[in-house]
């Protein structure tokens, strides 16, 4: 995998940048859509990449480990040919799955023990083991195996967690660099930044990632339950001592407010599941502000469902439409409002982008913001 810094914004820390990888090239600032089990929720594949024009989804260690299992996606050649996406994947490590699987789960040094969700089988997950699922896998950008601390962790916890965080990492690196990719083409690490809320933590983690000279590194175990100021001000300080030749990757968030804050602060790489989870409970994000399409008031509003909106489903179906999907519970409602609320988040950072490349996107970034944050519902 290979990064090139193309523009930094001269009023914020914003990135405009190009990774290149064996299934194709990414443009940062990049959102990837979460496709858990190897799909993006109540979205066909070609609609990712033909209409959303996702260039990179995400797929889900822990949930693809379980079902299919490693020896289906060996046998058909890794996930890409299983779910017939050829564009990039990355995986995550699993590490947020396992830790949220209170009482079901013991850590020790070696690794996490757990017991299935689906059928209470144990499961061990090392450093090692997830090295190994992760090249079964396939996917071009891999994650190392880290404790996802809580947001509300003391701070000799948070300690304690990022230690051992950076000595999986260092496990991580020996087992990749031990192993071959499966399927002919490259495959990436990243490091995980922890160290919660704690200043000191997050810098001397960013500094331990860092000098691992991975091709880019992740920022983890943030949007856990801190106060939203509080993630910003940790991006700050990580982004302040990573490299600028190394994409940044901040997992798990967020609204397309928090994904343009972060964006101005310096970072390239995006997951959610929000806009497929909120669309599907009938909540849309638009170009003039968030709509609870469940809301009496569209009833009878036989507008576009955004008329600014990028995806045939805006052009095609009505709020009122979509609208009387929803709340019937009928599966194309479900559909229609993913593939919306996902084309918008791929539309939003493909602005910035551009804004980005033509020196202006602090001004842009300024006059959207208060729009995409309106609940219109609520007016």
């Amino acid at each position: 995998m290979k990064y090139k810094l193309l523009k930094t914004d001269d009023k914020s820390a914003a990135r405009a940048g190009l990774i290149s990888t064996d299934h194709g090239d990414i443009e940062t600032p990049i959102f990837m859509p979460v496709g858990t089990v190897g799909s993006v929720k109540a979205c066909h594949i070609t609609d990712v990449g033909d209409d959303i024009k996702a260039q990179i989804i995400l797929g889900n260690t822990y949930h693809l480990y379980l079902r299919p299992g490693t020896e289906v996606l060996q046998a058909v050649g890794g996930l890409h040919k299983f779910n017939a996406w050829n564009k990039p994947i990355l995986t995550d490590s699993g590490g947020f799955q396992v830790f949220s699987l209170t009482g079901i789960r013991k850590m020790k040094e070696e690794g996490v023990t757990f017991q299935s969700h689906i059928d209470g089988s144990r499961h061990l997950f090392s450093p090692e083991t997830v090295m190994d699922i992760q090249r079964s896998i396939g996917a071009d950008i891999i994650m190392a195996f880290d404790e996802c601390t809580p947001g509300t962790a003391d701070y000799n916890y948070a300690k304690q967690s990022m230690e051992r965080t950076h000595r999986w990492l260092d496990r991580c690196l020996v087992r990749f660099g031990e192993t071959e990719p499966l399927y002919g083409y490259g495959q990436s690490l990243f490091p995980i930044v922890q160290g919660c809320v704690y200043p000191d933590l997050r810098l001397k983690s960013a500094e331990f990632a860092a000098s691992k000279n991975c091709d880019g590194i992740a920022i983890g175990g943030l949007a856990v339950g801190e106060p939203t100021e509080k993630m910003y001000e940790m991006i700050e300080v990580v982004n302040g001592i990573l490299p600028t030749d190394r994409p940044r990757y901040l997992m798990g968030v967020g609204t397309p407010a928090n994904i343009l804050e972060a964006i101005s602060r310096g970072v390239d790489m995006f997951d959610c599941v929000m806009p497929t989870r909120n669309g599907r409970n009938g909540m849309l994000f638009t170009s003039e502000g968030i709509i609870n399409i469940k809301n009496e008031m569209w009833k009878r509003d036989f507008s576009p469902i955004d008329e600014n909106g990028t995806s045939f489903v805006d052009r095609q179906y009505s709020k009122a439409y979509l609208r009387h999907l929803i709340i019937s519970k009928e599966i194309l409602g479900s559909m229609i409002a993913s593939q919306h609320n996902l084309a918008f988040y791929l539309n939003l950072v493909k602005e910035a982008r551009k804004h980005i490349l033509s020196g202006d996107f602090t001004q842009w970034r300024d006059a959207v913001l208060p729009k995409i944050q309106t609940r219109i519902s609520e007016k």
